[in-house]
This record gives structure tokens, sequence and C-alpha cells, in this order.
């Protein structure tokens, strides 16, 4: 089962393809390669390059590192150590994001994993993607309550939540909490996407949420078009 929701949590980072051109960072991050991937970043921000740009190479990383634990190249302890691998490569480019991101807010978003998940790397991917395009995001972590997602709206005022929950049981926690929305009489202001393993529309349609992403960048042109709507 942690094998299964590792897999499927890194195969719903990106769509796949035969596309990708490697490169040295690419390479660092698919081969786990920690030092590397730490030097290579701290060295393409020292050159000047686009630490979106940066995000990108690591996110193809991350794709072929879900492709070789689905061949078996990979273990549980491989995941493990990529996830960390990158968590330290987040705490060195989210502000490098921060300062080059574009002028103005694009809008809020309050995000999160569920309660009774706790998986984190799409749902990070994801606010790396949505802070780089101008979002002011509010990370409410891992395995959140209904309660603490409503209480956070209403504090931030924010016009868009995405919930995150890799394994099946959530999607009953992501009804629920949708239905807290309801509740609190927040949800006609409030649009739901959610994300994260096997999500797809008739999961949108079971927990009354409004969108699903296939992948961290879909989650950007989605907030946008929620914003737009509540314009």
């Amino acid at each position: 089962m942690v094998q299964l929701a590792f897999s499927t949590l890194l195969f719903n980072i990106v769509d796949y393809g035969d596309r990708t051109t490697m490169n040295d960072l690419i390479t660092a991050m698919a081969d786990i390669d920690d030092e590397q991937v730490i030097d290579l970043i701290e060295k393409q921000l020292s050159e000047g390059r686009e630490p979106v740009l940066i995000l990108g190479d690591l996110k193809k990383g991350m794709d072929i590192v879900g492709q070789r634990f689905s061949d078996n190249e990979y273990f549980l302890v491989e995941l493990v150590m990529s996830a960390d691998v990158f968590k330290r490569a987040m705490e060195i480019l989210e502000p490098k994001l921060l300062s080059t991101q574009k002028e103005g807010k694009s809008g809020k978003v309050v995000i999160g994993t569920v309660a009774g998940d706790v998986h984190y790397i799409g749902k990070n991917l994801v606010i790396a993607f949505l802070v780089s395009n101008g979002f002011e995001v509010f990370d409410l972590g891992e395995d959140v309550s209904p309660e603490k997602f409503v209480e956070k709206l209403k504090e931030t005022n924010a016009n868009v939540l995405a919930l995150s929950g890799l394994i099946t049981t959530t999607h009953d926690v992501m009804k629920q909490t949708i239905d807290a929305l309801s509740e609190a009489g927040i949800r006609n202001n409030v649009r739901v996407m959610i994300g994260g393993g096997d999500i797809d529309q008739s999961v949108v349609e079971y927990t009354g949420a409004d969108a699903f992403g296939k992948d961290a960048m879909s989650s950007v042109d989605i907030a946008r078009k929620f914003i737009e709507e509540l314009s």
C-alpha cells in the first residue's frame, strides 16, 4: 500500500513523455544525488538562471524517479530519499520564486493535504508553481481537518481552496471538507480544486469540488479560471 501510494503520487505530479531533454540537474535529481542537486541549483542561481526553470528541471527529475520506481529500478528507500532531496531544493528555491514572482497578486489560495493523509511532494510542487505565478498561498501542511480549512479561508478571505489527497480514503474527507464550507456559509464564495492519486472527474462529482488538477502545472490555470469566475 505504501509503495503504491508513493508511485501514484510521483506519477501524478506531471504528465509523462519521452521528449524530456536531459541536463545535469535533471540527471542529478533522477539519480537522487543530494550534493550535486544542491550545488547545481546554487550555481545556476548565481549565474542568473530563472528559478522557475530550475523548478521545471527538478520536476522532470522527479518524473524519472517515479518511472524508475514503476520499473522496479527504485524502491521505497529511494522514494523517501528523493522526497528529502526535493524538500532541500525547495528550501533554496522558494525565497527566489517569491522574489521573482509576477508583480501584483493573482489571488489567494489556501492549500493542504486533507485529514488522514501526510503526503506532500505533489502539494509542494503545486505551491511552488502557484507562488511563481503570483498567487498568495497559505499552506496548512498535511493531515488538515475540515475545520482548519474553514478557519483559514475565513481568516484570509481566500477564494480558492486546493485539497490534496493521495489515498482513496481521502475522497470522503474531501467531501466532508467541502460540506463544511457549505455549513459555514462560505461555499458560494470559494472555488475548490482537488488533486492526487486516482482523482478524476468522478471524484470531483462525488466530493462536490469544482475541478481537479491532473498535475502541478494545471493547478495554475485552474486557479486563474476560478479567480476570473469570482471577479
